[in-house]
């Protein structure tokens, strides 16, 4: 797949996700893609929430091994 394309389909996922990350105060960006490994920042208040991890792979890295074909792995960056 077109790492274009990979950028855009994981861009309209997060899109989707965006909203319940804006319910709790925070938000992601995408910093980059390497590899199939996706690397997030996460913003406002999820970036200091102790349970950002479980939102990080339980909910968006959950989301986008589903729905972007070659994603392997996402990743917190800070």
């Amino acid at each position: 797949m077109a790492e274009q394309q990979m950028i855009d389909d994981v861009q309209v996922v997060l899109d989707k996700l965006r909203p319940f990350l804006l319910r709790d105060g925070g938000d992601c960006e995408l910093v980059d893609i390497e590899d199939g490994i996706v690397k997030l920042r996460l913003l406002g208040a999820c970036g200091s929430c102790p349970s950002s991890t479980i939102t990080l792979k339980a909910g968006i890295e959950r989301a986008l091994l589903e729905e972007v074909p070659g994603v392997v792995e996402v990743e917190q960056v800070f």
